[in-house]
């Protein structure tokens, strides 16, 4: 656990695409992602903070569970995120009893170890993609579900289901699944704020300056685009039983230190 201070030194997040930062950079140039950027905010409180992120996009909860928390055990974090379910509740058949379990699963074995647990609950997507529609009944049942599961465990909770601050599209990337660098930010802001670290606060609920108007050709040409360039990819995958993960590796799948870089907004 973190010592008498409150001062974290080995920080491992477990996760899917969000956590692994897709969209937030790209594979270029490099991810940063909302647990990047809340690593950051712990080493500006302890600067000797080491950091590793098992997280790889397309991964369900079970695959989490199963690939992820053996090997953030073995790095003995006194502080860990744990988010999953997203890529679970777009499947047809989706059994958010058995998604919630793995989820709980991985609470219990981490804080049983004296681990300091974070997770979020989600906005509602159908408001963003309409890949979500069809599914927004999960959504709603998911958020009772980690509420219910990280309860008895002292998980903290982010409460980011609720707020409409966080569907303002300049916080979600042009697939519209994940995340924009702003929309990332405030993750890492909401976690930083359920945690109580300091100098951490609210103002990640509240909304954006207006933005620009979209006049409806715009929005037309906008929608052809996204259904050209990940609707339709993401059907195929679908169809292959293929996931965007496939041969992927976590990015930092070792304790190291937070580059002074992240340690600033």
């Amino acid at each position: 656990m973190a010592d008498v201070t409150g001062t974290y030194f080995r920080y491992v997040a477990l996760g899917d695409s969000q956590t692994e930062g897709v969209g937030d950079g790209d594979d270029a140039t490099g991810l940063r992602g909302w647990a990047d950027r809340l690593a950051g905010q712990l080493a500006t409180e302890n600067p000797e903070l080491l950091y590793a992120n098992l997280a790889v996009r397309g991964r369900l909860a079970h695959q989490v569970h199963e690939q992820q928390l053996p090997a953030a055990l073995a790095l003995n974090p006194d502080i860990a995120t744990v988010v999953a379910g997203a890529n679970d509740i777009l499947r047809p058949g989706c059994d958010l009893e058995v998604v919630v379990g793995h989820l709980e699963s991985m609470f219990a074995a981490l804080t049983a170890h004296g681990t300091v647990v974070a997770t979020l609950t989600f906005p509602d997507l159908s408001r963003i993609t309409p890949l979500a529609r069809p599914v927004r009944h999960r959504i709603v049942e998911l958020n009772e579900r980690i509420r219910a599961a990280a309860r008895p465990h002292g998980v903290y909770v982010a409460e980011i289901a609720g707020h409409d601050a966080a569907l303002d599209p300049r916080q979600w990337s042009s697939d519209r699944l994940h995340c924009s660098s702003l929309g990332h930010q405030r993750i890492a802001d909401a976690m930083a704020e359920a945690l109580g670290l300091p100098g951490s606060d609210d103002a990640w609920t509240r909304p954006l300056p207006p933005g620009p108007r979209v006049d409806s050709l715009r929005a037309v040409t906008t929608e052809l685009r996204w259904a050209a360039g990940f609707l339709g990819p993401w059907l195929g995958r679908r169809v292959l039983g293929r996931s965007s993960g496939d041969g992927r590796l976590p990015k930092r799948p070792a304790l190291s230190p937070v580059a002074p870089l992240q340690v600033r907004k």
